[in-house]
């Protein structure tokens, strides 16, 4: 399955797990809550998920990659202890509670929350000397002489065997204790984390001409070439940054994440064309409307990558606008409702900080924010440091109406950034319409906004004419599987910077 089935799947599994009787005990006992073995290739998102899961589920995580362990930091340290038996004092070794065991408890204790993910990675790639600890951790849920605490799901992960030659493989009393998933990279599904986690534009255009670069592993007498989903992030992330930097992204930096040389070539020269493209169009100006005089014309009889990379970074912006939107309305809605509790308290003040006392503990709970997604973790920053505003003005002599009106600004705020980009999304659509009307290339952008979290959010909450018109009228059963069948044998037969 892909790694989206598969967090679905662990999300069931982790439902199931802590569903409880009449009587609070577990629906299936203890015993027979078998650990998850996720078996997948590296990097396509094994670790993610595990974090993914524990906010919905609202459960802890603790993770682990055990080949940076010991056999002495999993089981713990061995101490001597003195015992009688039969009337006769002996020397027994006893053992030190596992670290692992121990940042559950600590887990526990900092967050209050008595259930959990203990996620242990790379489980089948063990030295010789903590692969039988391994295998009494997943047949027993222990370390040494201390049990998994009850309520935590254990969830382990390894690579398949030609991915890793330490790989050791599990004998059949193991698999036979185990709830085994194997999972398989996977674009579509890639594609809706990428839109969400804002990867940038760059790349998901690329793959959508390059869909097999997505993900590879070679072996060639030069030695291991790969490129995987975790590289493609990374790289992302390096590239948002260097363009905030004024700093150039060579071939060489790209060489670096990506490491197929003939792929990071390619997208090398992609990205110099992107660029390019973005500049020739100026997806800024389309975006408000002012579309350069022969672009649409351009955009019409370009060869089929030029159009498909051009769509790209309409959708990209209209994504990347609608998360910030997005980030927005949480932030005011949650300002709404801290004034909505402090009106009738009878000292503003003491409200307030009541109000920031708990985001704060909610911001140390997640361990910073670790454990937040990145527009959550912005939202709680931005209201932690409103209140603080809001708290020294109230110090300063402002009462309830003053703060209002500080409100009143970041409502402003916000109705006019979503009416923005409700005219940006209008607008983009004016330029698809303009240049190819109802046709293929309407159908892909489209599916790419359906893609997209954060821009069906915005249209679901704002609205958007034209979405909800050529949506119906394009993405319909066998004749939206016609035309994406017809675009595929078209991505086939592009020569595309070879």
């Amino acid at each position: 399955m892909n790694i989206k089935e598969a967090k679905e799947e662990i999300i069931h599994t982790v439902k199931a797990y802590t569903a409880k009787d009449e009587f609070g005990n577990y629906e299936i006992g203890v015993t027979h809550q078998r650990p998850v073995l996720l078996i997948g290739p590296p990097g396509i998102g094994k670790t993610a998920i595990m974090e993914q899961i524990a906010r919905e589920c609202g459960i802890g995580l603790v993770a682990y990659t055990i080949t940076h362990h010991t056999r002495q930091s999993a089981i713990g340290l061995p101490i001597i202890e003195h015992r009688d038996f039969g009337g006769q004092e002996y020397a027994v070794t006893e053992y030190t509670m596992s670290e692992i065991i121990g940042s559950v408890y600590d887990q526990m204790e900092r967050t209050g929350l008595k259930e959990g993910i203990l996620f242990i990675d790379e489980i089948n790639c063990v030295s010789e000397t903590l692969a039988p600890t391994m295998l009494q951790f997943l047949q027993g849920k222990t370390f040494g002489n201390h049990k998994v605490p009850e309520g935590w799901i254990i969830v382990a992960a390894g690579n398949p065997p030609e991915y890793n030659k330490s790989v050791k493989e599990f004998d059949i009393v193991t698999l036979d204790r185990v709830k085994r998933i194997d999972v398989i990279e996977n674009l579509p599904v890639w594609k809706e984390y990428a839109y969400k986690a804002g990867i940038h534009g760059s790349i998901i255009s690329y793959l959508d001409v390059k869909k097999e670069n997505f993900y590879t592993v070679e072996t060639t007498v030069e030695g291991k070439r790969f490129v995987t989903a975790r590289g493609w992030e990374d790289l992302s992330q390096m590239i948002k940054t260097y363009e905030k930097l004024d700093i150039p992204v060579t071939e060489g930096v790209i060489a670096q994440y990506l490491q197929h040389p003939k792929i990071a070539k390619e997208f090398s020269a992609y990205l110099d064309l992107y660029r390019k493209y973005a500049m020739d169009y100026n997806v800024e100006d389309i975006l408000k409307g002012q579309v350069k005089d022969g672009a649409t014309e351009r955009m019409a009889s370009a060869p089929f990558d030029e159009k498909l990379s051009v769509l790209g970074l309409l959708v990209s912006s209209l994504s990347d606008g609608a998360r910030e939107c997005f980030e927005i309305d949480g932030y005011v809605e949650k300002l709404f409702a801290v004034l909505k509790y402090v009106k009738f308290l009878p000292d503003l003040s003491e409200g307030l900080s009541e109000a920031l006392d708990m985001e704060r503990e909610k911001w140390e709970k997640s361990n910073q924010g670790k454990a937040m997604e990145k527009t959550e973790m912005r939202i709680c920053l931005r209201l932690m440091q409103t209140l603080e505003e809001y708290i020294k003005a109230v110090g300063g002599g402002a009462d309830f109406d003053g703060v209002k009106d500080r409100f009143n600004e970041a409502v402003a705020m916000r109705q006019t950034l979503l009416e923005q980009w409700k005219q940006y999304f209008d607008h983009a659509f004016d330029f698809v319409e303009s240049a190819f009307g109802e046709s293929q290339e309407m159908v892909v952008f489209i599916t790419e906004l359906n893609a997209s979290h954060y821009a069906l959010w915005f249209i679901g909450e704002n609205g958007c004419d034209k979405y909800y018109q050529y949506n119906q009228g394009l993405l319909l059963g066998e004749r939206q599987q016609m035309i994406m069948s017809d675009i595929q044998s078209i991505e086939k037969e592009l020569s595309f910077l070879s």
